[in-house]
């Protein structure tokens, strides 16, 4: 007997290698799976100019993002990037008409809230497609939708919030070739429905959350080469991340060294490949 339903997972048309260059833009779910990738080596680059909510913020940090980094070697090229789209709600700046992506604590009378329809978000994110792939050919863009809800919206405002975002991202990937949808919001709302799946706040995805969805990811994203790396990886992240009784001994900085040269060893391998 089951007692739960699986989302099922579409598999991209590409994969995920070891120590890849990926982008991660959004809410601060980007955060949190940007951070796991991390922890793994990958090098990444996370929310550089700090979370972002919307398409139209998501847009604006990969403006950004690019031309900070016309002048880096070999361009900023990366392989993929993740956009996490959290809401449709933006904030326009009433004096210039501009859309903010952080309202910097100012008074909220000098701001007005709005929706983005569905052609807007995807206008916002296809011109961040189109950029990031003139910059980076052969990039890969996967969008996911942040499974956390926006209470001050209200759970009904919240949910029509997060239907305009999904449709917009179905049309995304229907749009483009490079770009493909991850079911994270799926995932945590039908798989994961008890409430010892969040924080205490019962709106934030708990830790175990994350390394549930980061699980899923690599199931299906990641080459047989990533996962290799991963498991080669797993024993070495652990030793580094051993706290020891007497951490100023010469045994333990011993062992660290050569748990470094290890390391070492493994990163240039799968550099090498």
């Amino acid at each position: 007997m089951d007692f739960r339903t699986i989302v099922d997972i579409p598999k991209p048309g590409f994969r995920i290698e070891p120590l890849e260059r990926i982008l991660f833009v959004g809410s601060c779910f980007a955060d949190n799976i940007g951070q796991r990738f991390a922890e793994e080596r990958f090098d990444v680059v996370v929310n550089p100019y700090g979370v972002m909510y919307n398409p139209a913020s998501i847009g604006h940090t990969v403006d950004r993002w690019l031309e900070n980094n016309q002048k880096e070697e070999g361009g900023g090229v990366i392989s993929t990037a993740f956009f996490t789209l959290g809401t449709n709600h933006v904030y326009r700046l009433r004096e210039t008409g501009e859309i903010v992506d952080n309202c910097q604590k100012k008074p909220q009378k000098l701001f007005q809230e709005e929706e983005l329809t569905v052609d807007e978000c995807v206008d916002y994110l296809s011109m961040a497609v189109e950029k990031l792939t003139k910059h980076s050919i052969d990039i890969n863009i996967v969008i996911t939708i942040s499974p956390i809800r926006y209470a001050k919206y209200g759970f009904h405002g919240s949910q029509l919030s997060k239907a305009a975002l999904l449709m917009a991202a179905d049309r995304m990937c229907r749009k483009y070739n490079n770009v493909w949808y991850f079911p994270a919001y799926e995932i945590v709302l039908d798989e994961l429905r008890d409430y010892r799946f969040y924080q205490p706040d019962m709106i934030h995805p708990s830790s175990q959350t994350v390394e549930y969805l980061w699980e899923k990811l690599t199931e299906n994203y990641f080459s047989s080469r990533a996962l290799q790396f991963l498991h080669d990886w797993k024993p070495i992240k652990e030793a580094l991340g051993h706290r020891p009784f007497q951490p100023e001994s010469d045994d333990y900085k011993s062992f660290i060294a050569q748990t470094k040269e290890r390391e070492q060893q493994l990163l240039s391998c799968y550099k090498r490949q």
